[in-house]
């Protein structure tokens, strides 16, 4: 039987995602079961031990302009112990390292000549100013950074850095896309072209994380963890069961499924057609991200960005270059991501040969660097990190509201004009509440999805 006004809600999936939808609906009395099928939460944002070091397993930063992060830090009593730095940027390229962390250097920048350099920034400048992204969807991203700074910068430049995080995939997207990762970056500087200001929680997400766990289980907020859910069915007329492997069944009157979309088209057998083919059709780039603790520091930059097509990670991010090294037992935490389709083959090769190739080149980028220097690499997988946004993509991005009563699907596929990042995943659960909490099940009213997308 349902309770009264729709009390009991299920949240699938323990992501910052899931677990600022659980913090809210908690916050206005409604009963909360959070789901994850980890035996610990925080997806992406999940923190593991390397050594006795324990932090992020993927990079993250904390800008000055992320308002909906760090609100709910503020929340969490932890805005306070944020510490704010300033970072540097380096470019690896034609087999030399190069600091581009200000306007000085990157005028003195070698591999272009001044026209390209004019171009470039007037691009970035552009960008930075430009408002509607609607338009931006309907051009090519190469299309639309050929035009602004030309052949021979985007070849130089822009084509490593699209290939590194999009692979092959940077031809079928939209200069949306390079206008969201612009207009984040841009706005974590002062003033145009001068020092980034990025911040971080001591103790990482890790300790982000503790704390969100206690504020839920303050909340009454019933977690399961390492709980696998493999089908969400109506109840009735006025309830939703969801059903763990198992067997093992939760009643709720509403439920939201925050798992990437071809989880969420699996778990919800009784989508339509329709809504089935537009959760599958979505692409998701994915993730090999190897956590290496050095001895010694690099080269101080906190993102080395790399146009060289040998090297086989997208980026180094020298996190220590942001943290303070006391945090890592006074040793160097890097991050080598390699962005590759959720299908690609490198989700298949032992970590071993990982380790082999991603050394090897680091190595060669920085020839001071020995084995003996390497003190602990592992490696994280994940297939669906962010949506691919295609031409257009807001047009098919999938409802959150489903046809089944009392189901609702909310996750970064949806975030149809920004990057993927803590900021962009809470400012989605933030935007979605109102929309939730007054829906009685059932299908959207027509035109709805894109209203709000």
């Amino acid at each position: 039987m349902s309770s009264p006004s729709g009390r009991r809600w299920a949240v699938v999936g323990g992501g910052l995602l899931g677990m600022t939808l659980a913090h809210r609906l908690a916050q206005r009395g409604r009963q909360v079961t959070l789901i994850e099928k980890a035996d610990h939460l925080g997806g992406l944002a999940s923190a593991w031990s390397l050594g006795d070091v324990v932090w992020d397993r993927h990079y993250h930063v904390t800008l000055l302009s992320d308002r909906y992060l760090r609100s709910l830090l503020a929340e969490l009593g932890l805005e306070q112990e944020v510490r704010w730095v300033r970072t540097r940027t380096g470019f690896y390229t034609d087999g030399s390292l190069y600091s581009m962390s200000d306007s000085l250097e990157f005028l003195r920048f070698p591999p272009l000549g001044m026209v390209g350099k004019l171009r470039l920034a007037a691009t970035i400048l552009y960008a930075s100013r430009l408002k509607d992204w609607k338009k931006l969807e309907k051009i090519p991203v190469a299309t639309w950074l050929r035009r602004w700074s030309g052949k021979a910068t985007f070849d130089k430049i822009w084509l490593p850095l699209l290939r590194a995080k999009l692979g092959d995939n940077y031809a079928k997207t939209s200069a949306a896309f390079i206008w969201a990762t612009i207009a984040r970056m841009y706005a974590a500087r002062r003033t145009g072209l001068k020092q980034e200001m990025f911040g971080y929680v001591p103790g990482g997400y890790a300790r982000v994380l503790d704390v969100f766990r206690e504020r839920l289980i303050g909340e009454n907020v019933e977690l399961r963890l390492g709980a696998e859910v493999t089908k969400i069915i109506p109840a009735d007329s006025s309830g939703v069961m969801v059903e763990l492997a198992g067997g093992t069944r939760i009643a709720a009157d509403q439920v939201v499924v925050t798992v990437p979309a071809p989880i969420a088209a699996r778990i919800c057998p009784g989508l339509s057609d329709d809504e089935r083919a537009r959760l599958e059709q979505v692409e998701y780039q994915g993730i090999v991200c190897a956590s290496v603790l050095l001895r010694k520091p690099l080269a101080g930059f906190y993102v080395t960005n790399i146009t060289e097509s040998w090297v086989p990670f997208t980026a180094v991010i020298e996190m220590s270059s942001l943290v303070d090294r006391g945090q890592f037992e006074g040793n160097t935490l890097v991050y080598l991501p390699k962005y590759v389709g959720s299908d690609n083959s490198l989700f298949a090769v032992p970590d071993q040969d990982v380790k082999e190739q991603f050394l090897g080149a680091l190595f060669r980028m920085y020839p001071f660097l020995v084995p003996d220097d390497v003190l602990c690499f592992r490696v994280s997988r994940e297939r669906y990190v962010h949506a691919l946004p295609v031409l257009n993509y807001s047009d098919h991005c999938p409802p959150r509201q489903t046809s089944l009563f009392g189901v609702h699907i909310l996750n970064s596929a949806h975030i149809v004009n920004g990057t993927l990042n803590v900021n962009e995943t809470v400012r989605l659960a933030e935007e979605a509440l109102p929309d939730l909490l007054g829906a009685r099940g059932g299908p959207d009213p027509a035109g709805r999805a894109a209203r709000d997308f």
